[in-house]
């Protein structure tokens, strides 16, 4: 970015065109620009341009302007003003530029709007820009600009928190699906077993079905354990377990079957 202009940059032959005000103030030199000055665009909403070198007059209209008079620009002077931000609390941000280096040299500084607000001197003088002159703060306006602030860093946080949950809760989700490529081999192994108990059971005599106490509470157990999984799963059905949980209630279906169909035999 362009910080020194031989000639008058367009901004500040826009700026010299109006009167002090809201947005932008005149100084005949840089001894004039006091840390208020700066603390009070900092405060202001859209911040606000100081031309140092430049001096206020009334033109023929009766319209106040600022008339470029020149003043110094070495190094000394821009460390004057660096220094005059930081004796500010927050320390206030600038943007120093150096223009008309051809013939009369000026400075225009930007004062953005601060991000930290309020903004107050060493001395505690809370201050704001208006209607071409610095103003105290009101009690009620401080505690505005606290409380925007506060809130301000209450959704910063909170946006944080959330983008950590959301990560937190990504890998959770990678390691459920990498979890689920076991359980899914299990529940198909699980299946394939049934299929077989439910042959061989349909083998069996009704003596040896009578005899099968084991059997009924090894049915009972896993039809347990499958409820259990399938409730576990159920909040995490996605596209991909979709197939799993439908497995899952089919095998319970037959566990039950089973257990109805041995159940009269061992209590006859």
């Amino acid at each position: 970015m362009q910080r020194e202009y031989r000639g008058l940059s367009r901004r500040t032959q826009q700026l010299l065109q109006m009167a002090e005000g809201r947005t932008v103030d005149f100084k005949r030199d840089a001894s004039g620009v006091k840390s208020r000055d700066l603390v009070a665009f900092a405060n202001a909403p859209l911040g606000g341009t100081i031309l140092i070198g430049v001096e206020e007059y009334t033109s023929n209209d009766g319209v106040q302007r600022g008339r470029v008079v020149g003043c110094r620009v070495d190094d000394s002077v821009r460390l004057i003003l660096v220094n005059k931000a930081t004796d500010c609390f927050p320390t206030v941000d600038l943007e120093l530029y150096v223009e008309n280096l051809a013939d009369r040299p000026i400075l225009r500084l930007e004062i953005p709007s601060g991000q930290y607000k309020p903004y107050c001197t060493q001395r505690g003088d809370y201050a704001i820009r208006s209607d071409g002159r610095n103003r105290a703060l009101l009690p009620d306006e401080l505690l505005a600009i606290f409380m925007e602030r506060e809130g301000e860093l209450f959704l910063a946080r909170f946006h944080d928190a959330v983008t950590r949950l959301e990560r937190q809760l990504v890998n959770l989700r990678h390691l459920l699906s990498s979890g689920m490529l076991d359980v899914s081999e299990h529940i198909g192994e699980l299946d394939s077993q049934l299929s077989r108990t439910t042959a061989r059971l349909g083998q069996l005599t009704d003596s040896n079905k009578k005899r099968s106490r084991n059997l009924l509470q090894i049915l009972e157990q896993s039809r347990d354990t499958v409820s259990l999984l399938e409730s576990h799963l159920r909040p995490e059905v996605e596209v991909e377990q979709a197939d799993d949980h439908d497995l899952l209630l089919d095998i319970q279906q037959k566990l039950d079957l089973l257990i109805n169909e041995i159940n009269p035999e061992i209590d006859a």
